[in-house]
């Protein structure tokens, strides 16, 4: 796996359990819970995206 590809893995671990604790200590539609769910969202699109590139 490739540095960048790598960083972007540990960003979306680091962001979903983030999320995952928010989750639990506010509501599901919590601003700071659907604002930290749309960026793991995007972490994954572009994680995604350079596996496809790659191929």
């Amino acid at each position: 796996m490739n540095l960048k590809r790598q960083c972007l893995a540990r960003k979306i671990e680091d962001c979903r359990k983030e999320m995952i604790s928010l989750a639990l200590d506010h509501s599901l539609i919590d601003e700071q819970v659907v604002s930290t769910s749309t960026r793991l969202d995007q972490l994954l699109n572009e994680y995604l995206m350079l596996k496809i590139d790659k191929q």
